[in-house]
């Protein structure tokens, strides 16, 4: 729950669009950590059949095969929305949410200048 609760600050703080990128990673390993553990058994096994293995032992795989997925999804969406930001600075020159409201409300865009340069 801390984990998600600094993720959403950020997000929520931060008016640099990579730092809210971050915020939303954060917020996702958050997520994966608490599919993870609904699927912790102490003293749990591998949920393998074998002729003398307690099936109440064994470790729900179904959370762990959701999170891999889960991951590869967030990975693509990430490189997605990192390839948007590029687009964004390309064409408006900076990465801060409050210039990029300014310049679509009638402000000059061009490209990088100043202190957002690379």
């Amino acid at each position: 729950m801390l984990l998600f609760c600094i993720g959403l600050y950020t997000v929520i703080a931060r008016r640099n669009i990579i730092k809210k990128l971050i915020g939303l990673n954060i917020m996702e390993t958050s997520v994966f950590f608490f599919y993870i553990s609904l699927g912790y058994l102490d003293g749990g096994i591998a949920p393998i059949r074998t002729g003398g293995a307690d099936p109440a032992r064994m470790v729900n795989p179904i959370p762990q095969a959701l999170i891999l997925t889960g991951i590869v999804v967030a990975v693509s969406v990430t490189a997605l929305a990192l390839s948007l930001v590029i687009l964004l600075y390309r064409q408006y020159g900076t990465l801060d949410v409050d210039r990029l409201y300014r310049d679509e409300d009638g402000g000059t865009h061009g490209g990088p200048s100043g202190e957002d340069a690379p």
